[in-house]
């Protein structure tokens, strides 16, 4: 995995090229640092400049970057693509000679024979940047579910490009501003194909690519969802469910470096463990905070504590495992908020749970590179409690929203004005009746299989998006690669085309997931009902964000201040702490991120 960077401007001749730009380029690739420890390396041409930063995963030695092919191509590329072996041996017969063992001179090479359609041959997760020196053009691609960021900023002749918003921004070229449109997108549950909270930046849409031309810029699609009748029977559904994971999983072990897993005792990363350990020894790593099993209270989205069914599973498959435990005063450190922040070039609204999030890869970072992860089998199977509430499938907005926003809102301590000018709620509608224009359906469906189509569509485009991105940002803050084996296009493409009558054949959610590898399991694990991602209960947390925003209000320089309601300030402030809750926290958090994303980042408010 690495980060990439880079510039395209049309404009330069021979007495103004970008080799001019050398610092400013090597600053752009520079802000990438996190995502690539190891290596890092820059390519300027007339036109162009390619930077990158390596964390070396396959071919140590070999794929280092910027690489090009005989000078026909160069390309800076971040990611995996698991059957580059396959893809290798085919090229080879095709008469290309390879110079190294990585997947980045498999990609490189595929493009020299097959053009920008190798992108339909390719299987992983992948962002790249490639310069076609004949045509003198820049190709931008991204993988299929967008697992692996890419953005881009449009100049008048060119455009610059980065995995991350910190690398554009690095270019004095680019503003460093928030219109409302940026703001809305900071403060919603929805992810806006293409669109990022920073005014003039667009983040290329998963399934996409991008070709700069000296004319302008192209944007084409080479791979979305579609509606296929599913003719397998119930049985030959589950077998082939099982056989997809399984290849994936085995596909996605493959690595120099040490491997492990995330393991939270739910079904989903119990599933990549168990089949991970078929293949060998396999380390797997969990998270907890200090104290939070013997005190665990059963809140709105959680039944049970994820403790005793990690341990069932680790001495199931007899795994290497370890306990990461959190301290809860350490969440509370405003440093680590702003490391939080740059990692993910955005505010944030689940404060804590993207720290500790944070706080794990970290720790698992200083024992191994690479972990495999659950992420995804929750949107794909249907794993969600609402995906089973008639009142949030039948609520006319987004099934996520209707249930986290009942009580609470990121937005509930701005200003009326500013909230009137925003008109979140019609943002978010039209958001909404966008996403849903695009839902491929199958003919002859009844009404309820038609509904919970769309409800498929909605999270595998609208809400998974958001937990990809928010995995990958925080695991590559402190240099980890996590790969998603459930994101294997091929088992997305398979199962969002099954009935929902037999995602739910046996009545629970994810029953075909639960059907598929029910005998790798402990009885308890197979028949757990589903439980996010934990957040500290200890109410001495909201306490201290309390105290914060407190502390910001005293301040009187704060620029968030002007945006705030205080009469509404001041009654948050006043507000009993009987029970700390994720969704009460949710206006608290996201204040005092922002305030920390203007100030950091220099932002200036266009509203």
């Amino acid at each position: 995995m690495c980060g990439i960077a880079g510039w395209v401007d049309f404009e330069r001749d021979f007495t103004n090229d970008l080799t001019d730009d050398r610092a400013v380029a090597e600053a752009m690739a520079e802000t990438m640092a996190c995502r690539g420890p190891d290596d890092k390396g820059l390519w300027l041409d007339r036109h162009v400049a390619l930077g990158h930063r390596r964390l070396a995963v396959i071919d140590i030695e070999g794929g280092r970057q910027p690489m090009s092919a005989e000078g026909l191509a160069m390309i800076t590329y971040s990611g995996e693509v698991y059957n580059f072996q396959e893809l290798r041996a085919e090229l080879e017969a095709r008469g290309h000679a390879f110079r190294t063992r990585s997947d980045t001179e498999v990609v490189l090479r595929g493009y020299l024979e097959w053009g920008e359609d190798v992108v339909l041959r390719l299987n992983g997760m992948y962002a790249f940047a490639l310069w076609d020196t004949r045509r003198q053009e820049l190709l931008l691609v991204r993988d299929r579910l967008g697992i692996k960021p890419l953005f881009y900023y449009r100049l008048p002749n060119g455009v610059l490009f980065g995995s991350e918003p910190k690398a554009i921004l690095a270019n004095p070229l680019a503003e460093r501003a928030v219109d409302a449109d940026g703001l809305r997108e900071a403060l919603t549950l929805v992810k806006t194909p293409e669109q990022s909270v920073f005014k003039g930046m667009n983040e290329l849409r998963p399934g996409h690519l991008l070709r700069v031309r000296p004319e302008g810029v192209s944007v084409r699609r080479y791979w979305a969802l579609e509606a296929r009748e599913h003719t397998d029977d119930l049985q030959t559904t589950i077998r082939t469910v099982r056989e997809l994971l399984e290849d994936s999983v085995g596909r996605q072990l493959v690595s120099d470096v040490p491997l492990c897993t995330l393991l939270s005792g739910g079904i989903d990363s119990s599933t990549i463990t168990a089949l991970a350990r078929q293949h060998g020894q396999i380390r797997s790593f969990a998270v907890d905070f200090t104290g939070y099993a013997e005190n665990f209270q059963p809140d709105e989205m959680r039944v049970d504590a994820d403790g005793p069914f990690v341990r069932d599973l680790a001495e199931h498959v007899r795994s290497d495992h370890t306990d990461i435990m959190l301290d809860t005063a350490e969440l509370t450190d405003p440093r680590l908020r702003e490391a939080v922040l740059r990692g993910w070039d955005r505010p944030q609204l689940f404060g804590d749970m993207n720290s500790s999030l944070y706080m794990l890869f970290r720790a698992i970072r200083e024992r191994s590179t690479v972990a495999l992860s659950g992420e995804s089998a929750d949107e794909i199977f249907g794993g969600y409690s609402w995906f089973h509430s008639p009142e949030t499938v039948d609520s006319g907005t987004f099934p996520w929203l209707a249930l986290f926003l009942r009580e609470h809102t990121p937005y509930e301590l701005l200003h009326p004005d500013l909230l009137a000018k925003l008109d979140i709620p019609g943002f978010t509608a039209d958001s909404y009746r966008a996403a849903l224009a695009e839902v491929p359906y199958l003919p002859g469906q009844d009404d309820r299989e038609r509904r919970m189509r769309e409800i498929c569509y909605l999270h595998l485009t609208r809400f998974l998006p958001e937990l990809l991105d928010r995995k990958d940002r925080m695991s590559m803050a402190v240099g980890l690669e996590v790969r998603v084996p459930f994101c294997d296009h091929r088992l997305i493409e398979y199962v969002f085309n099954t009935s929902w009558a037999m995602k739910t054949f046996d009545g629970r959610e994810k029953s075909l997931l639960r059907a598929a590898v029910g005998d790798l399991l402990p009885e308890s694990v197979r028949w757990r009902v589903k439980s996010p991602y934990p957040a500290t209960q200890d109410v001495g947390y909201e306490k201290a964000l309390q105290d914060a925003l407190a502390a910001l209000v005293r301040d009187g320089d704060a620029p968030i201040l002007p945006l705030l309601d205080m009469k509404g300030v001041e009654r948050m402030l006043r507000s009993p702490l009987e029970k700390s809750t994720t969704m009460t926290r949710m206006a608290l958090e996201s204040m005092l991120s922002l305030n920390v994303w203007l100030t950091s980042y220099g932002m200036r408010l266009e509203l």
